[in-house]
């Protein structure tokens, strides 16, 4: 279901994604700077506060400061989050991205795309012959009974939004 209009599932908000792997690098190094390119600027000095008073207790006792640990991040991934206009969820387990976000985000360390590129063309393939077939061998029987044309309608609709949100997202209006 590649090119269904859903809302976007976030990767920003799991543990494995870019938001908290750069937060917590921030904490190893003590660089703050390294989270402000998740937020907007007016959000900025309530991130450098908690950051501060996490950072402080980093040494000291270790539960309490998993506690401050989670909270900064949560925070921080909760104004991202409001930052692109979506809600605040909760944070998410490691291995929560989807196989398309996930080589989205290789892709970008190792600098090779033609992989993704690949497995989309592949897949998309897949997915429009699969639908446009299914469509086809359903209009034989659409007029036969109103259950049969119900079929038909199904798969005609399942084909022709899969090209209208690719169609969106190619022209850049799908949202994030």
């Amino acid at each position: 279901m590649l090119f269904m209009v859903t809302p976007a599932s976030a990767h920003c908000d799991s543990y494995d994604g870019p938001v908290i792997k750069e937060a917590l690098q921030a904490l190893e190094t003590n660089k703050v700077e390294l989270v402000y390119k998740w937020i907007t600027p007016t959000q900025e000095s309530e991130i450098t506060d908690l950051f501060n008073k996490t950072y402080a207790l980093k040494n000291g006792d270790k539960e309490i400061y998993e506690i401050v640990e989670t909270h900064f991040l949560e925070t921080l991934v909760r104004l991202h989050r409001e930052m692109e206009g979506a809600p605040y969820t909760g944070i998410k387990p490691v291995g929560s991205m989807t196989p398309l976000v996930e080589m989205s985000d290789n892709s970008l360390e190792t600098k090779e795309v033609e992989s993704v590129v690949n497995a989309i063309t592949n897949h998309l393939s897949e997915v429009i012959k699969e639908r446009f077939e299914k469509a086809m061998e359903l209009s034989k029987t659409k007029n036969d009974s109103p259950e049969k044309g119900r079929e038909y309608v199904h798969a005609y609709v399942e084909y022709t939004h899969t090209l209208e949100a690719l169609e969106h997202i190619l022209h850049g209006e799908h949202a994030h």
